[in-house]
């Protein structure tokens, strides 16, 4: 009966976060729409339900109802395996993610299960090869529509991601070092407590650096603004999603909502102390894990209507000239701490 029901609550864990992960992109559209009007001084949507917040589904209604159009020399099958694979890293990604301590939801276990789709003790390195999926997907769209706007921004994906991933990994690799595991939801207990009794022990105070390098590449890596050259509509009209329409267009686009919320759930895992914080006891803790994602997902938002479009060279010179240095140097300052005190 135990086994049963230890089964029953891991698939309801993993339906719950695919229904959720479903649900985020709908959510994002509505609340970059709100602060975006907020920002610019105007209404957002409005009409739609009340406050505009049904807005979210009549567009999905109108790209389910839409025609699938597909260039006439297009490669059919990379043409709608592109979206699909997409979509399905961006899935994965989260599936190691933990969100919430351990527990037995009120007795009903006889042992504590963690919240999370699977406890994998390298979680950090199978987050960092799946998210690196995804740009095939987005390489695969460019290639596959015989369309020089979206074979140039499936290029320019790749030489970006190329040029963030490695001051990414090397953020990450900071972190391994002051927790001693790869496993996140190590990382996460290796953040509890307070410092004097009254900082919380949470990585963003010892590597301020390392988290501005991490989300800095996260932004990239996610290809938004002020990063979003794949899809630079002043240049390439929409980059390597121009010849979608209807359902693959929606998967591209709830694939980079979702990788937003993955970037932001790792970076709270990593940096931020997970579901630790105050005031709330542990069973509760996935709502202060909730409050920080959403804080660097407007954090996102924000960002997007606050900063231009660097040009393409100056994106190259950032990377490789600025955020790899620094997180060279991030590397090896903690290294010698981590030596010399002993952590």
């Amino acid at each position: 009966m135990a086994i049963n029901s230890y089964f029953i609550a891991q698939l309801a864990l993993i339906g719950f976060t695919f229904f959720m992960l479903l649900n985020s992109a709908a959510v994002m559209v509505y609340f970059e729409r709100k602060i975006a009007a907020w920002a610019q001084q105007r209404y957002g949507p409005h009409l739609v339900g009340p406050a505009g917040m049904l807005q979210p589904i009549a567009d999905i209604v109108k790209l389910m109802f839409k025609e699938e159009l597909r260039p006439k020399a297009a490669d059919s099958f990379l043409f709608y395996l592109a979206p699909i694979l997409c979509a399905t890293a961006a899935f994965a990604a989260f599936s190691v993610v933990p969100f919430g301590a351990e527990t037995t939801f009120f007795g009903l276990l006889d042992k504590p299960i963690g919240l999370e789709v699977t406890d994998v003790n390298v979680a950090v390195l199978v987050i960092f090869a799946i998210t690196s999926m995804g740009v095939y997907g987005i390489v695969l769209a460019g290639w596959a529509s015989n369309s020089k706007y979206s074979l140039l921004g499936g290029l320019r994906s790749s030489a970006q991601m190329i040029s963030y991933e490695l001051s990414y990994g090397l953020s990450l690799a900071s972190i391994i070092m002051l927790a001693g595991t790869l496993s996140l939801r190590g990382i996460v207990d290796a953040q509890a407590g307070y410092w004097f009794g009254f900082i919380p022990k949470w990585f963003v105070f010892i590597q301020p650096l390392g988290f501005f390098i991490f989300m800095t590449a996260g932004v990239a890596e996610t290809n938004r603004a002020p990063f979003d050259f794949p899809e630079a509509e002043q240049e390439l009209v929409a980059g390597y999603h121009t010849e979608y329409s209807s359902m693959t267009f929606a998967l591209f686009f709830m694939a980079e909502y979702i990788n937003m919320v993955t970037v932001s759930a790792v970076a709270t895992d990593l940096f931020l102390g997970g579901w630790h914080g105050p005031f709330l006891p542990a069973y509760l803790g996935w709502i202060w894990f909730l409050v920080k994602i959403a804080a660097l997902l407007f954090f996102y938002i924000w960002m997007r209507w606050t900063l231009p479009r660097y040009r393409y060279d100056q994106l190259m010179e950032f990377g490789w000239k600025w955020l790899l240095p620094l997180a060279v140097l991030n590397l090896l300052v903690t290294a010698a701490v981590v030596l010399k005190a002993g952590w």
